[in-house]
């Protein structure tokens, strides 16, 4: 894990060209309470010698771009919205769930959905405003796509955290594709999907069921400790996290069944505090599923809630969708083979589907060596090369061995889909 939310990376698999339209950026209105973007007539298109175009604007590069045509002909494909899309089947249960649990005053879903947000983000909006600190290893160059020194391509939703509770939010699900420079293997893939979840309570909202509710606070000049941060209370604390975790437990008893088991495990993020992990027992395995916990007062206080206090959490798409629907390889989300696509096709969002495999052939294994080039040398940067060259036909790459004499070599392991991959290498 880098830094943030613990997700799993999603291989995005295309023959086709960029689509002539991709989704716009999202118009924020306070207490929204549907997804609703504005489409957008700009086209990503690859980088030229001296900008990137992507989404009708133009980027100009620095020493810091190190975005690929490769990855760049992902953005705007939009998974998360292809209807029957597995990962479309996911974001609709969790919609769903969330739309017919929880009701505003009003009548309305208390939490809005926004599945349309443009990918290209500021770094400020991607570290700065959550409080990431400036040399924290998730902001290396090798781990993340820039497109220049102030723009990138999201690493998650929570880039979005900000701007939504500037906007006047309370209660919202963000979705989108996030990129992220990563190993190559069948869990890991440059692009993949997250959800983003974010609840803020005023005093009257948190404290409602509770006689002599005047008598209690949100916020104390205290000290930080493992339990709580110096502003808040123990009592306001203890109330968000136990509101976190049910809706939690709730979400995934919803996608997997009655009789779930569950357990937290404290852990560390960023932008929250107390933080914790989420596993469930399916199948007899304990599985990670989503990372979640009270947010940070001075990012809630920035973005302008100041006498608020909320939870946030964050949950990789792909990863529901492979322990749910046992899909083996995480590639297999971006395939246009319709053997696989049909088997998504079901009258309803919530019917169980159990993956049935494609391919007729063993995988096709290669190893290579090579001298390294430099000492500013990334695993990272060897895995985007065969990317480039392999496509989403690698399917897995090992460091075998490494040998210096008198410079470092290292031995690699390359295992390929052999569907199509014999004349690859």
């Amino acid at each position: 894990m880098a830094m943030l939310w613990k997700f799993m990376r999603v291989a995005r698999y295309s023959k086709t060209a960029l689509p002539p339209k991709v989704r716009g950026i999202l118009v924020h209105s306070r207490h929204s309470s549907s997804s609703k973007s504005v489409p957008s007539d700009f086209a990503a298109s690859t980088p030229c010698s001296n900008t990137v175009e992507l989404l009708g604007k133009s980027y100009p590069q620095d020493d810091y771009s190190n975005v690929t045509e490769k990855i760049l002909s992902k953005v705007g494909k939009n998974l998360h919205n292809k209807k029957h899309h597995p990962l479309w089947l996911i974001k609709e249960q969790v919609k769903d769930h969330f739309y017919k649990q929880y009701i505003g005053r009003r009548g309305t879903p208390l939490f809005s959905v926004y599945d349309g947000l443009s990918p290209v983000v500021t770094v400020q909006q991607n570290f700065d405003s959550l409080l990431i600190p400036q040399n924290h290893a998730s902001r290396k160059k090798e781990d993340n796509y820039y497109l220049n020194r102030d723009h990138m391509l999201r690493a998650h939703t929570s880039a979005h955290q900000w701007d939504l509770i500037h906007s006047g939010l309370d209660a919202f699900l963000a979705v989108g594709d996030v990129y992220r420079r990563d190993t190559i293997d069948n869990t890991h893939y440059p692009v993949f999907h997250q959800m983003e979840g974010v609840r803020l309570f005023s005093c009257h909202e948190l404290f409602s069921n509770i006689k002599d509710v005047e008598s209690f606070q949100l916020f104390e000049q205290g000290h930080r400790t493992a339990h709580k941060q110096e502003c808040h209370t123990m009592e306001a604390v203890r109330l968000v996290e136990f509101n976190l975790k049910q809706v939690l437990t709730k979400l995934m008893t919803h996608i997997f069944g009655d009789g779930l088991q569950v357990r937290w495990v404290d852990c560390s993020f960023p932008f929250t505090h107390p933080s914790f992990e989420m596993e469930i027992n399916f199948q007899g395995e304990w599985l990670e599923v989503l990372g979640c916990g009270v947010m940070e007062q001075q990012l809630v206080n920035s973005a302008g809630a100041q006498d608020k206090i909320g939870w946030a959490f964050g949950l990789g798409l792909e990863r529901l969708a492979m322990i749910l629907y046992d899909i083996p390889d995480i590639r297999l989300f971006w395939s246009e083979d319709e053997r696989f696509l049909k088997q998504f096709i079901v009258p309803h969002i919530c019917q169980k589907i159990k993956f049935q495999p494609l391919s007729r052939y063993p995988p096709l294994i290669n190893d290579i060596s090579f001298w390294l080039p430099s000492e500013t040398y990334s695993k990272n940067d060897f895995y985007e090369l065969a990317r480039t060259i392999g496509g989403d036909l690698i399917e897995k790459v090992v460091l075998l061995d490494e040998f210096t004499h008198p410079n470092p070599r290292l031995l690699y392991l390359l295992t390929s889909s052999c569907d199509e991959a014999s004349s690859l290498l």
